[in-house]
């Protein structure tokens, strides 16, 4: 494969700061970070190192205390609220380690919905493929109470590469499920990054999963760094 230059995700001097009662308690500073087209990069650490919170300002759902990011060669500084949740909608999803399904919706609807969003004319039968892809043809119909934790995961994997994102954000994907179904929802995972050439950003505290990424950094004292095989 042809390796692809196009920078998709540029992070440049982010800080990250919190109020407490004892001060300020920096997370991060002068943070940067480049990420191409097609790559899988993980992002390691210990708890309370400010993986997820990385995650968040990277994905715009939180704001850094300085510092800029460009997704996709856009500035996410130069849109307003409503113009940035559309920028998501339109270029990024997400899996998490909770779920985040929709309980009163069956399988099928829950990947729809973000297809409906858009307005997309044939939600129901791409919804559908997504989640054959994902072997739950079988579980259309069927509520999240229905499913078992690794069939709930799969359906948030169905979801997130149903609007066929640039930018995918993995939140220790497996850390609710155990190490089998965890294996099988990571093989999923990786497959369908490759064959739809997304940009994943996996967060996890497993050294062993995020060799499996093209590159692994690890976020400590404020610092990150590339891991070395």
């Amino acid at each position: 494969m042809t390796q692809n230059t196009e920078t998709v995700v540029s992070a440049q001097h982010l800080a990250k700061q919190f109020k407490t009662q004892a001060g300020t308690l920096d997370l991060f500073q002068e943070l940067n970070l480049e990420i191409k087209r097609g790559e899988s990069v993980a992002i390691v650490g210990p708890s309370g190192t400010g993986k997820s919170s990385l995650l968040s300002i990277l994905a715009g759902l939180d704001q850094p205390t300085s510092g800029s990011i460009l997704l996709n060669n856009t500035n996410l500084d130069d849109l307003n609220d409503k113009q940035q949740a559309e920028f998501r909608n339109q270029h990024i999803s997400f899996v998490f380690q909770a779920f985040h399904l929709l309980p009163d919706l069956t399988a099928l609807q829950n990947v729809m919905l973000p297809l409906q969003i858009r307005n997309h004319k044939h939600a129901e039968s791409e919804a559908t493929q997504w989640l054959e892809r994902v072997e739950l043809g079988e579980r259309l119909h069927h509520k999240p109470a229905e499913l078992s934790g690794g069939e709930q995961q799969r359906v948030a994997i169905a979801r997130s590469f149903a609007t066929q994102p640039t930018l995918l954000f993995a939140d220790e994907p497996t850390g609710n499920l155990d190490e089998q179904t965890g294996e099988q929802i990571i093989q999923q995972l990786f497959s369908l990054n490759n064959e739809n050439n997304t940009t994943l950003i996996l967060i996890t505290h497993d050294h062993t999963l995020a060799k499996r990424c093209q590159r692994a950094l690890r976020l400590h004292n404020g610092e990150l760094t590339e891991l070395t095989s």
